[in-house]
């Protein structure tokens, strides 16, 4: 017998068994089912294709839209930050000195607030004492809406303007420091100045809510003078701005100063008063 006709048991081989009839297909010639994908080919195959409920799709969009409102903020307090490193001294004090007069003022209002409470659980007619505040700040809203006329200390800002060089944006800037360093009630000339005034430029003069106003402007404001006075004094703020385009400015303190330029109440179109 020859080495090639030696039997395969004696060669160290094995052979295949016939798969026997009716075998299921898919599987080997010995039978057994293939092996499944191990380490790499296991993972891969676990992770894709993805297979996310409902509710981790939920999860995902809210991590995204936390994720973007942090970066946003984080630039924005960036930008700010830059800001301030390349303000000039005098406008770091200003900051400090605007940001102090806000905390303050919201530091009275919480007390006041506080004691509105007290009244209203101490007093032994409380329906008295709600009628008596809500009165009290009917008349405060009032005066902010310009519907009622108002009193109390404040100062007067005159400006004469002979070259016609004070335009719209300058007494808006000075509405709007006089109102960060807490004016109450403001009018300038004939005009109630409110929170939904406007200013425009129109034919060489200035235009407020709609009315001509000419020079020389007076602005009346109510509020504590010595807040309202150094807001408008500060380097580079409003009076040295309106110098430099040759007007001539003056501060007044005064310990009365009335503020009787009203505006019309407007009627609601849908609103109505509850008896």
């Amino acid at each position: 017998m020859t080495d090639d006709a030696r039997p395969a048991e004696e060669a160290g081989e094995r052979r295949p068994a016939p798969a026997p009839d009716g075998a299921p297909t898919g599987q080997g010639a010995t039978g057994e089912a293939p092996a499944r994908p191990t380490g790499r080919r296991a993972l891969l195959a676990g992770l894709w294709p993805p297979r996310a409920t409902r509710g981790q799709l939920v999860a995902a969009v809210l991590l995204f839209v936390l994720g973007l409102g942090l970066a946003i903020q984080v630039r924005a307090t960036g930008s700010e930050e830059t800001a301030l490193r390349g303000a000039r001294q005098e406008d770091l004090v200003r900051i400090l000195s605007d940001l102090e007069d806000r905390t303050a003022r919201l530091e009275e209002e919480r007390d006041g607030l506080s004691r509105q409470r007290t009244e209203l659980e101490t007093s032994s007619d409380r329906a008295e004492e709600a009628r008596r505040q809500t009165e009290e700040r009917e008349r405060q809203l009032g005066v902010l809406a310009g519907t009622v006329a108002a009193e109390g200390p404040g100062i007067t800002l005159r400006i004469d303007d002979p070259l016609s060089a004070v335009e719209a944006d300058m007494l808006l800037d000075t509405v709007q420091e006089l109102r960060a360093a807490g004016a109450e009630a403001m009018q300038i000339n004939d005009v109630r100045i409110v929170a939904e005034t406007f200013f425009a430029d129109e034919n060489g003069g200035v235009l407020i809510d709609g009315r001509p106003v000419r020079a020389p402007f007076l602005v009346r404001a109510i509020g504590r003078p010595q807040d309202l006075e150094p807001a408008l004094n500060i380097p580079g703020g409003v009076v040295q701005s309106l110098e430099n385009q040759q007007a001539e400015v003056s501060v007044e303190r005064l310990e009365m100063i009335v503020v009787d330029a009203l505006r019309s109440a407007e009627q609601p179109d849908y609103a109505q008063s509850s008896p």
